[in-house]
């Protein structure tokens, strides 16, 4: 905390929830290169706003959960989950770059080791290899970009050894956060184990600078089909301008938009949740306005880990024996009629 007083004039809602950081709940840490983004004269900094503690996390709402999305509850293996047939979800470690103040897993992140030891992993792998509908892995922690280079490809060799894994989805914010990370040296000891997939999370124009859209191209240029998941976040980027030019940038850097994620109910995250009908406005107001390579699903996480449900405005105006009346971005009405029989 003294390090981050020393960066930034911390607000009085900020410096109690340093204070509270570091003693209970989810952790302080934060990149050099992440801090360079802050704006230390604006404490709505979006930037700023991600990454600096606040009071209001010592606030529960009604709705909030210390694990929203029910992974304990669908935990097959010591750190293996499994919420879908086709896939399943490693937790290789508990650190990440930077600890982001609406994190998922903030139960678990920065309160163990680091790295979990391929020794603890080894019953998730044999029960992987086990269960052959499982299809495609995803590992995540934690950020498997903030392991040693060694200990990411001996996790990543490990489940590429399953016959069955046909895609392995890393899920990682170092491209954000510390894109440096992405040397050629990690990309080299990575492409044998295609086909990988890097799985991203810009949430704000401001976090595509130089840097992160260099380390994307060095991923694609290394095969890395790369794709963005952003957490729609209350005062930071649920609004259309933001997105609309959150998304086109990624396109610009060959990353594929892939989600817009309802923020999880998060004990402690009320304050940077917005509403449901929030989200649905906003793809509603950047439907026809972005090609659709830009144009993120707009997804809930149910509660209790029962599965992701895409939402949206809705287009259907009417329904009739054979007959469909849509409306168009435009707010044209316009039948689509269906073949006889």
């Amino acid at each position: 905390m003294d390090a981050l007083e020393r960066a930034l004039p911390l607000t009085a809602d900020e410096l109690a929830g340093a204070r509270r950081a570091e003693s209970q709940g989810l952790p302080l840490r934060i990149t050099p290169y992440y801090l360079s983004l802050v704006d230390p004269r604006n404490a709505a900094c979006p930037i700023r706003r991600q990454c600096v503690p606040d009071v209001r996390e010592a606030d529960e709402v009604p709705g909030d959960l210390a694990d929203p999305l029910g992974e304990k509850a669908h935990e097959v293996a010591p750190y293996l989950v499994q919420r879908y047939p086709d896939r399943a979800l490693l937790l290789a470690t508990d650190r990440c770059a930077v600890y982001c103040r609406f994190c998922t897993r903030s139960r678990i992140v920065g309160s163990g080791d680091g790295a979990t030891p391929l020794e603890a992993l080894s019953p998730a792998f044999a029960w992987l290899r086990m269960h052959p509908e499982v299809r495609d892995v995803i590992v995540s922690g934690g950020d498997p970009f903030a392991m040693a280079t060694a200990r990411i490809v001996s996790v990543v060799a490990a489940v590429r050894a399953i016959a069955h894994v046909e895609t392995i989805r890393l899920a990682t914010r170092v491209p954000v956060t510390l894109p440096m990370r992405v040397t050629p040296e990690l990309l080299d000891a990575l492409r044998p184990y295609h086909p990988l997939w890097v799985m991203t999370h810009f949430n704000h124009p401001a976090e595509l600078t130089a840097e992160s859209i260099a380390a994307c191209v060095r991923l694609a240029d290394a095969g890395f089909p790369v794709m963005n998941q952003t957490v729609l976040l209350a005062g930071i980027n649920d609004d259309a301008a933001a997105l609309e030019a959150l998304f086109r940038g990624l396109v610009r850097a060959r990353v594929r938009p892939y989600y817009l994620l309802q923020a999880d109910p998060v004990r402690g995250t009320g304050h940077l949740r917005s509403p449901l009908a929030r989200g649905i406005h906003l793809m509603e107001t950047l439907q026809g306005r972005l090609t659709g390579i830009a144009l993120p699903k707009f997804l809930c996480d149910t509660p209790g880990g029962l599965g992701k449900v895409p939402l949206g405005p809705d287009y259907v105006v009417q329904k009739s024996a054979g007959t469909t009346t849509l409306r168009t971005f435009r707010n044209d009405h316009v039948d689509y009629v269906d073949p006889p029989g």
